[in-house]
């Protein structure tokens, strides 16, 4: 597929090598020359330096035999109109970055009148995941699928959990399949786990279970589930301002630290029942004095990468319940990795796998499956992908254990009408249902790409 990209930013950037990773044509336009020098040098794609908002800059990437451009410049506004000249020069699909709360407001009106395939917002993502922790602090991260009714739950397994020691055939004896652990991650490595493996302290573990698991089992396998009640957010972004609205109505108290007077002021504004401290979130005094040993979460999100790490660092030595860090730029996985940081928010990891997951949709348009959710759950080692089964695809009716996939895939579960089932040998998928599947299989766009020998024949 031939795709555009203008803006070469973070999220720009973090896109372009998702696309190009899976073979893409890619043309990469950006108003600064040393930024496309190193895009291009970087990966194997295209660069035009200059305004997309000239159609003659539009017109040199090869606009008029695009399939599709993706807008992500710093200015909302640049993006709608770059987005709207590409659609009347060439009738390609489109997707915008719109990131001003104002603006989100009208988006649905907007991108009916522009014509745009795909909105994309990383502060709102984001927004919407920190949410999701923040329901279920003892997760360090939450993937939903089939519009909410899965999810996929990462925990650290603790050293006195009575399932040390046990391999995940005896675990599905002792919960009797109420749920599936679908991956799991050990220091350096990334497993699909089969019935033998045996789970050990200190595993992160990604389990899927419908949204009706009972706190029970989680104690039964020592991860103790305790409610939010209130939290500290440091920086009064647009993603505090999205989050706050988002948990307007969850029975948590919030309260923003800004160092910004003006900020807090525009803040107190259109935040009504938060908190608003205008100090600063950095200094140490300031946390213990507006009250970081009280609180049940703390949420780094100011704009400075080291920053974040640092607070959080510190809340967790003050003994926080639950603590999360948005992470922009640093690149030093293993490093952070290592660190005690809670929960990892990236919001443009977040926003590059919806774009991802929305190309090989199209990609795949006339298939007979069509990928709905797409979610990294190990970065670059495993993602999880939610497909729709909507023809004669060869999965439907064979028993899953008659089902020959290839190595490192595994069916983690299957939707059908409202009920969700964690499947076991003798499941079988239907035309209509929607799957997860779990892989380490890099660029999955139909169902039939998981099967091995004469099963995709």
């Amino acid at each position: 597929m031939r795709i555009i990209i203008v803006g070469c930013g973070k999220v720009g950037s973090t896109i372009i090598k998702q696309l190009s990773a899976e073979g893409h044509d890619i043309v990469a336009i950006d108003v600064n020359p040393h930024i496309i020098e190193d895009i291009t040098d970087t990966y194997d794609v295209m660069g035009v330096v200059g305004n997309c908002v000239n159609y003659q800059v539009l017109k040199e990437a090869g606009v008029e035999e695009t399939d599709l451009l993706i807008a992500v410049t710093d200015s909302d506004e640049k993006n709608l109109l770059t987005c709207l000249i590409a659609k009347k020069a060439a009738n390609c699909k489109t997707i915008a970055r719109v990131r001003d709360p104002e603006i989100s407001e009208e988006i649905n009106y907007i991108s009916s009148e522009l014509g745009l395939s795909m909105v994309v917002n990383p502060e709102k993502a984001a927004a919407s995941e920190i949410a999701r922790l923040l329901r279920f602090p003892a997760a360090v991260q939450i993937d939903t699928f089939a519009k909410g009714d899965v999810e996929l739950m990462k925990f650290v397994i603790p050293s006195d959990s009575p399932i040390v020691g046990l391999s995940l055939s005896e675990i599905d004896n002792k919960f009797n399949g109420y749920t599936l652990i679908c991956c799991v991650e050990r220091k350096d490595e990334a497993y699909i786990p089969n019935g033998s493996f045996v789970i050990e302290a200190g595993d992160k573990i990604t389990l899927v279970s419908s949204n009706n698991i009972t706190k029970d089992f989680f104690k039964s396998i020592g991860i103790d589930i305790k409610r939010v009640n209130n939290a500290m957010i440091v920086g009064g972004g647009k993603i505090s301002v999205y989050l706050c609205q988002k948990l307007a109505n969850k029975n948590i108290d919030l309260k923003i630290i800004e160092q910004d007077k003006a900020r807090c002021e525009d803040l107190s504004e259109v935040l009504k029942n938060v908190t608003i401290i205008n100090n600063d979130g950095s200094d140490e005094s300031v946390l213990i004095e507006e009250g970081i040993d009280n609180v049940d979460a703390f949420v780094s999100l100011t704009g400075i990468d080291e920053e974040n790490i640092f607070l959080s660092l510190f809340a967790e030595k003050r003994g926080v319940l639950k603590v999360i860090t948005k992470v922009d730029r640093i690149t030093y996985n293993e490093v952070i990795n290592n660190l005690n940081l809670g929960s990892l928010i990236k919001p443009k990891n977040i926003i590059a796998d919806n774009i991802v997951r929305y190309v090989r949709a199209i990609n795949n348009a006339q298939g007979d499956s069509q990928i709905e959710t797409l979610h990294e759950l190990i970065k670059g080692k495993i993602e999880a992908c939610g497909f729709h089964i909507n023809g004669d695809s060869k999965i439907i009716d064979k028993p899953l254990s008659k089902l020959k996939t290839k190595k490192g895939v595994i069916i983690a579960s299957i939707r059908r009408k409202k009920e969700v089932i964690i499947p076991n040998g003798q499941s079988t998928i239907q035309k209509g249902d929607t799957i997860v599947v779990v892989t380490n299989i890099k660029g999955i766009k139909n169902v039939n790409d998981l099967l091995d020998g004469d099963d995709n024949a």
